[in-house]
């Protein structure tokens, strides 16, 4: 096959692909949370990697393209009532979680359509793999790099630290990250404020929720596209691509996590697109 370099966020230089399966390549790029409208800083990265997933298949490989749909778990973290993006929606608009989902996915592809990109192999939706995600971190519990407090479980960042370069990827040192992460209220449950959630405690009014191990609740953002990835292509697979905008915290948190999970890093090729 004709060579391909591709430019590799992680260390930061071109490199020769060499893909984990000769001939095959398997390609995730992180999909849209599906609350609003999508504008043009949504179709930049899937413009971006619509044209590498073509190149792929010019060259001749025989290319899995998995893309996500988030419909829940996407939240900043605001203390212990942590938002979900989709839920908070849909109160907003009163509908059903499942119905502003639906509505937003389909508004979603038309515009993708419009653009003439190309649909991805796969497509997985991340209240469509729960179980995936439960199995995931209480594997990250049992290897001890997370903790429980009040329903709610924390990977433990500092401990991943002290083994793996967390922040490597975005260039963020941990000491700087300790100093300057703001206190947000409700956070004491944390040991650390770095930490980040791998699932949240669902209080009473929140509408989206399932039964877990630890309580009812609903899972992080970051843990979300782990399983899904690993579910698809593989505990590693070669391309890992989405906005630069998610290289921190979204994906120095999956590297984080899977790493533990699987006992290596997830990823060989890290591309980011630029913002608009």
């Amino acid at each position: 096959m004709p060579e391909l370099h591709l430019y590799n966020s992680y260390t930061r230089q071109k490199e020769k692909f060499e893909p984990l399966v000769p001939g095959h390549a398997g390609l995730y790029v992180c999909g849209p949370t599906v609350s609003g409208e999508s504008h043009l800083g949504h179709a930049r990265p899937y413009i971006t990697f619509d044209v590498v997933y073509r190149w792929l298949r010019h060259l001749g490989y025989k290319v899995r393209y998995v893309r996500n749909i988030t419909d829940a778990g996407h939240f900043e973290e605001e203390g212990r009532e942590a938002e979900d993006k989709v839920s908070e929606k849909a109160k907003l608009e009163q509908l059903e979680p499942m119905e502003l989902v639906h509505k937003y996915t389909s508004l979603f592809h038309w515009g993708m359509r419009q653009f003439n990109c190309l649909e991805p192999d796969i497509e997985p939706i991340a209240t469509g793999h729960i179980i995936e995600q439960i199995n995931m971190i209480e594997t990250i519990l049992q290897k001890g790099y997370a903790y429980e407090v009040n329903g709610s479980v924390y990977f433990d960042v500092k401990k991943y630290a002290e083994q793996h370069p967390y922040g490597k990827l975005s260039g963020r040192v941990l000491e700087d990250l300790l100093e300057t992460t703001r206190d947000l209220d409700g956070q004491d449950e944390k040991r650390n404020k770095v930490d980040f959630a791998l699932w949240k405690k669902a209080p009473p009014q929140h509408i989206m929720r399932w039964k877990s191990p630890w309580g009812e609740g609903f899972p992080g953002w970051h843990i979300e596209c782990s399983a899904m990835s690993s579910k698809y292509l593989g505990s590693q697979f070669d391309i890992h691509g989405g906005g630069m905008d998610l290289q921190f915290p979204h994906h120095e948190s999956e590297i984080a996590q899977s790493t533990i999970a699987h006992d290596h890093p997830p990823v060989r090729y890290w591309m980011h697109n630029n913002m608009i």
